[in-house]
């Protein structure tokens, strides 16, 4: 069993990269929502993000392996213990994240990609439905707070100003070579007046 921070230190590196490859859920949102539905545990089925199987459309990401298990749900403002579940069941953590995001992708997510914040994401999440507990939002905040999650989510930014960087100094660097290239070639042997 990893500690809790051997498991940031496992689930970080695919949320960064994910969140770079225009995920709409902040690092720190998925890692939050990974210790909240896991307690911190890895399991086998690669299902961090407690992904029921719902309608069980088959994606490029989940093929139909499903594990069923006992959680609890709120409905009508009352918890109940020991509710059958049905969880998809992925290869890896990176195609259960994956998977996610495609779900995140539906109109009823919208206001989830919008976000520009995570304390708006954690928000958006519980108001669109994606768990039925009421402190949801809030049990997830205060997860990135005492693990200093936002710190994955700067990560991204300052990554992403390097590459703009990069972009400019290249483009510049083209601009330059073309307008050399343009320049007219004055032949060898011959003076100009």
């Amino acid at each position: 069993m990893a500690t809790r921070q051997e498991f940031i230190e496992m689930i970080a590196p695919i949320a960064v990269k994910l969140r770079l490859e225009n995920s709409p859920i902040y690092p720190s949102v998925r890692i939050a929502q990974a210790i909240h539905e896991t307690g911190g545990n890895l399991n086998a089925w690669n299902n961090l993000v407690g992904y029921k199987v719902g309608t069980g459309v088959l994606t490029p990401y989940w093929q139909g392996d499903r594990v069923s298990t006992t959680t609890w749900e709120v409905i009508g403002g009352i918890r109940y213990d020991n509710v059958p579940g049905d969880f998809r069941a992925y290869l890896t953590l990176e195609a259960g994240f994956r998977d996610q995001d495609l779900l995140f992708g539906s109109p009823r997510y919208a206001s989830v990609r919008m976000a520009r914040s995570p304390g708006e994401q954690v928000k958006a999440l519980q108001s669109s439905g994606y768990a039925t507990d009421p402190s949801y939002a809030s049990k997830l905040n205060t997860i990135i707070q005492t693990y200093g999650l936002t710190h994955f989510d700067e990560e991204v930014v300052r990554m992403l100003e390097k590459l703009q960087e990069q972009i400019v100094a290249l483009q510049n660097r083209v601009s330059s070579l073309e307008e050399q290239a343009a320049m007219e070639v004055v032949p060898q042997g011959r003076k100009l007046l």
